[in-house]
């Protein structure tokens, strides 16, 4: 591999052991082991908890670290108790402006990844792209602004609304090759940006989450029926929906499970107090996460059904890993919507209807129908989604770069 110097940007890296921060440290990781020498650009971790993790937060402003042979350095941004679309602006300027300081503590760079979000990432990518006559190639790992119209957090009437979607399109027309995640957003992408595209889908590896080898979680050592909600509790998924399934669920029969944190948690959390068979535990450590996924016999993710493009929830992945079936709701052109249909292994709805309730009672008598969904989603994935397959694919990619 010509490349010899590959510079990572991102507010989400380890410790952060989930979402964005999980899929950047192995893709770091695995470039570094493959003999480039990789440095990171990225914050303070406080992911998904909205606040400084507490080992960092005695730490001076700006810090540099080693880990694994990979040279960190991290600016302390601003992180909101409660993160609402202005605060997240103010969380992602901090981290932006502190970050410049950084940038010019590099003396080498032949290639710069920026991971969004945030878009602000991309800015510090094409700095380092002028400063040192390289290539920029951009990663989303979510479309935040169109996240942000699709799940009503801004208007798009709003004239703020339509100078971050310009300065986004500006942004992004700085890459040399622009990925993500799913093939829809890449289709959306064809409007913000004239770069080569690439699909690197995020990945899967088997032997983290093995059905095979795990131990039952404590959070689920109980003898009913166990339906799993584990992730972030924000803003892109439907609660309202999930309050009413829970409250439509046989309370004898069914334990739910909510396992995670983020900001709908309190609202939820008290939309659910009056509910029996409902229970919520802090998120767990990475090394816990496939026996917390293995433990359960069935996964929920309710999506927003506006949503179509801007996210591919990277938790399916892990959820189908499990071997065990899901059910879904969320827009009918989804991405997840095929990928679940292909495998068999699940129910997608597009909207909330009795007909999940029913669903569940079969799969609660049928013991021989939940074993075979699982085991066809977890074959699909492996098949589809295996972190081998995927990262050779980029480094092939980074080759012809």
């Amino acid at each position: 591999m010509k490349i010899k110097n590959i510079t990572f940007i991102g507010l989400n890296y380890a410790p952060e052991d989930s979402a964005i921060g999980l899929y950047s440290t192995q893709w770091a990781e695995y470039l570094n082991k493959q003999g480039v020498k990789v440095t990171v650009i990225t914050a303070f971790p406080y992911y998904p908890q909205w606040e400084i993790k507490q080992e960092y937060r005695s730490k001076k402003i700006f810090l540099k670290e080693e880990s694994n042979d990979i040279k960190i350095y991290r600016y302390k941004q601003y992180v909101p108790k409660s993160p609402t679309f202005i605060k997240r602006i103010i969380h992602l300027l901090d981290f932006t402006f502190g970050s410049l300081f950084n940038l010019y503590k590099l003396k080498k760079c032949d290639l710069v990844i920026s991971v969004v979000p945030f878009t602000s990432s991309v800015f510090l990518g094409y700095i380092l792209k002028r400063r040192f006559k390289t290539k920029l190639w951009v990663h989303i790992q979510d479309l935040e602004f169109d996240v942000a119209l699709q799940t009503g957090l801004i208007n798009n009437k709003k004239h703020s609304f339509s100078l971050l979607l310009k300065l986004e399109k500006w942004l992004f027309s700085k890459s040399d090759i622009t990925s993500a995640i799913s093939q829809s957003m890449l289709n959306k992408l064809r409007e913000k940006t004239n770069s080569e595209l690439f699909y690197l889908p995020n990945w899967i590896d088997a032997k983290s989450i093995d059905p095979e080898s795990h131990k039952t979680h404590p959070y689920l050592s109980f003898k009913k029926f166990k339906i799993l909600y584990s992730g972030n509790i924000g803003d892109k998924q439907d609660w309202e929906t999930f309050v009413r399934f829970c409250k439509d669920l046989d309370k004898e029969k069914l334990q739910i499970t909510v396992v995670g944190t983020g900001a709908k948690k309190d609202w939820l959390k008290e939309q659910t107090s009056n509910i029996s068979n409902v229970k919520y535990f802090p998120p767990v450590a990475y090394n816990e996460l496939s026996d917390l996924l293995c433990s359960a016999d069935l996964h929920v993710l309710f999506q927003k059904p506006n949503i179509i493009d801007a996210v591919m929830p990277s938790k399916v992945l892990g959820m189908m890993a499990s071997g065990k079936p899901s059910i879904i709701i969320g827009n009918k052109e989804s991405e997840v919507k095929k990928i679940l249909e292909a495998s068999k292994g699940g129910f997608y709805y597009i909207q909330y209807n009795k007909e999940i309730i029913i669903d569940i009672k079969e799969l609660l008598g049928n013991r021989n129908d939940l074993t075979e969904m699982g085991n066809n989603a977890r074959k699909y994935v492996v098949q589809n989604f295996s972190k081998s397959t995927i990262l050779s694919s980029m480094e092939a990619k980074l080759r012809n770069l």
